[in-house]
């Protein structure tokens, strides 16, 4: 009986060595020790120098000193694209023959994490070639709503942690440092408390966190403009009046949907006066990109508050940014989230989409 142990222990003792010779010998791809450093994105496949936009004062310049207006489309999820079979550059094509200077990226935590990393940023690298063929910039937008610091979300898709966020921003400006078709990072899409049901919002403790992340990025790229939020949902500004962000080079980000303003007579001068009370006073001090507007009629797809409206909302909010040289960004060049600019993929516009494609148009 021991001569049988004997033999056994040293048969498998022969075994492992084998195996602990085999992985020795060979590399093994997966291994934690192997797994290469990040890599940055290759500059050499664009086709177009684009001037880097920067901060002067409250305006975005370019190179030359001459001010940038930014109009243009926020796209769909670029996971939600290449599910649904649409992602390519007709998209792109598209969307700049509709007059857009600039493409908003929303980037959902659950497809970054589905996708991992490395796989979304082959998503990424494409909508850059796309969009600088088309001599148009990019907004990466790290699409959450919620309050982060209580890491409480409006919905799983949502779901993120300050890590997550950290890492996020420290990858991407990584990869695109000294890309200037990106030239803008939205640090968060919407904050927001939801009246409590998030936790309770902080001004300084928000103003603190998008310190550090801007902090993060500029260590790594500061030829790209840090985009901020407010609370309610992007759309409160009024603590920056004292209490600013404190960092160089940034902007501000509204997101002025129509029922946000509720003024007790509807008209444009009473909609110019409570815009400017709550966000539009920053235009003083301040570049602005309203990454996200839009409207929907009451009967129409995807109808929710706050974007309902009879579209009397378009004309009024073009006519209040470009009094004030605000950029903006139409919320979404995709036939199925609402306020929807396209009701199919042959791109036949909407309401909101026909109007503000002519709004586009009118620059070029």
């Amino acid at each position: 009986m021991k001569t049988f142990l004997f033999s056994a222990f040293i048969l498998s003792l022969a075994i492992s060595f084998q195996n602990i010779a085999a992985v020795s010998g060979s590399k093994n791809a997966n291994s934690w020790w192997d797994n290469p450093y990040p890599t940055q994105f290759d500059s050499s496949q664009l086709r177009h120098k684009l001037d880097f936009v920067s901060v002067q004062g409250n305006k975005l310049v370019d190179e030359a000193g001459k001010q940038i207006i930014f109009r243009g489309v926020n796209i769909a999820d670029p996971d939600k694209l290449v599910r649904e079979g649409q992602w390519s550059e007709k998209l792109f094509k598209e969307v700049k023959a509709w007059g857009a200077n600039i493409v908003r990226l929303p980037i959902h935590p659950v497809s970054w994490q589905g996708h991992g990393r490395d796989n979304y940023f082959k998503l990424l690298d494409q909508a850059i070639i796309w969009a600088n063929a088309q001599q148009m910039y990019i907004i990466i937008d790290w699409h959450s709503i919620g309050y982060l610091p209580a890491e409480l979300f409006q919905h799983s898709m949502y779901d993120t942690t300050m890590k997550e966020t950290r890492t996020f921003w420290k990858d991407v400006a990584f990869r695109y440092a000294g890309v200037s078709t990106v030239a803008v990072y939205e640090l968060f899409n919407e904050p927001t408390d939801q009246g409590g049901r998030a936790g309770k919002a902080n001004w300084l403790e928000w103003k603190a966190f998008n310190e550090e992340l801007i902090d993060i990025i500029y260590a790594h790229d500061n030829q790209v403009i840090p985009l901020v939020a407010g609370f309610n949902w992007a759309y409160d500004l009024r603590p920056i009046q004292q209490n600013p962000v404190n960092r160089q080079g940034i902007a501000y980000t509204a997101h002025p949907y129509p029922q946000k303003a509720k003024p007790k007579l509807k008209s444009k001068e009473n909609f110019f006066v409570l815009w400017d009370e709550v966000w539009g006073f920053a235009a003083k001090d301040y570049p602005i990109i309203a990454t996200e507007i839009g409207w929907v009629k009451a009967d129409g797809k995807g109808a929710h508050i706050p974007v309902i409206n009879d579209g009397s909302y378009g004309p009024h909010i073009i006519e209040f940014m470009q009094d004030r040289s605000i950029s903006w960004v139409a919320w979404v060049f995709d036939p199925d989230w609402s306020p929807t600019m396209i009701s199919d993929w042959d791109f036949t516009p909407t309401q909101q989409g026909a109007f503000f494609k002519k709004e586009m148009q009118k620059q070029h």
